[in-house]
């Protein structure tokens, strides 16, 4: 361990009560030979998950967590109640979308922490959704990042045809997927044609205006009697007391209100109406094991 800090002058007294804490959390296992030699530390199931080769690996997404420029507009919250506006605006002068687009660090830790987390969701999502890419040919996914997301859609169904639409400061930095194409785009504009469009944790950053007007692009681009918009969003219960995630999603639900201008989490009932105003009056709600769900919305 002291090798790999790659430092000539590390405080091992230091590093060592920062260890036994860890310990105590079980987050590291030790083991202190009868001996009497130095006490051994291990890696766990835990600790595993916070390395970055390591298969579920969650490190991005805690180094996102701990980054100053996220941490502090948590700061900003009491001002935001007295006088209105943003948390993240009031500490950067900006909006998070405008933020990454101009500094490159933010863009790339905001990208590999949503890809992280993306990769868990599909798990669920692939194993519980199986036939619900069934006849589809072409997908887009909507704001999808760096591509990963349809780019497992595809792997598990290769007569897909994928296309990733996002902003170009994101797309321009994305991996080559087979059977997927990026497109450089505004959701906000105008979105691909396609059979069926994806959309994971979008609407969640944005007004119901904003919301709707997503939607009624959404609309535009599927066929009016076979399209199908797939979306992947926390659906917050009325009764707090069912789900032991609920304290994870309303957790999730003031992220929300600190780093988006109006963005939350919804109740059914609000995305009933979002999606009706959206013009999709059909829906359904299909629960996986993960925060979110999926829901299924069709434009007649």
């Amino acid at each position: 361990m002291i090798s790999g800090i790659n430092s000539p002058s590390t405080d091992i007294s230091y590093l060592a009560r920062i260890m036994r804490y860890l310990v105590r959390k079980e987050i590291f296992t030790a083991h202190t030979p009868s001996d009497g030699g130095e006490t051994l530390f291990g890696l766990n199931q835990k600790s595993r998950l916070l390395t970055h080769d390591s298969e579920g690996s969650i490190t991005s997404l805690i180094i996102i967590q701990h980054s100053p420029w996220l941490l502090e507009p948590w700061h900003r919250l009491g001002q935001c109640i007295k006088e209105g506006g943003t948390a993240f605006s009031k500490a950067h002068g900006c909006e998070l979308w405008d933020l990454a687009s101009r500094n490159p660090v933010v863009n790339r830790d905001f990208n590999e922490a949503m890809e992280c987390t993306s990769k868990i969701i599909m798990r669920a999502i692939l194993s519980h959704y199986k036939d619900g890419f069934n006849n589809i040919r072409s997908l887009v996914d909507v704001a999808g990042g760096m591509g990963g997301n349809v780019a497992e859609i595809v792997r598990a169904y290769p007569l897909i045809k994928g296309i990733n639409l996002d902003l170009p400061h994101v797309v321009a930095t994305a991996p080559q997927y087979e059977g997927v194409s990026h497109v450089a785009g505004n959701m906000f504009e105008t979105i691909p044609n396609a059979e069926a469009i994806f959309m994971m944790r979008i609407l969640h950053n944005w007004t119901d205006e904003s919301c709707v007007e997503i939607l009624r692009n959404c609309k535009k681009a599927i066929p009016e009697k076979t399209g199908k918009l797939i979306i992947v969003d926390i659906v917050l219960q009325t009764d707090y007391h069912r789900d032991p995630l609920d304290d994870m999603r309303l957790t999730i639900d003031l992220v929300m209100l600190v780093v988006t201008s109006g963005g939350k989490e919804r109740t059914e009932q609000e995305w009933k109406n979002l999606l009706e105003e959206g013009g999709f009056p059909r829906y359904k709600i299909i629960k996986i094991p993960a925060l979110q769900s999926i829901i299924e919305a069709y434009p007649e």
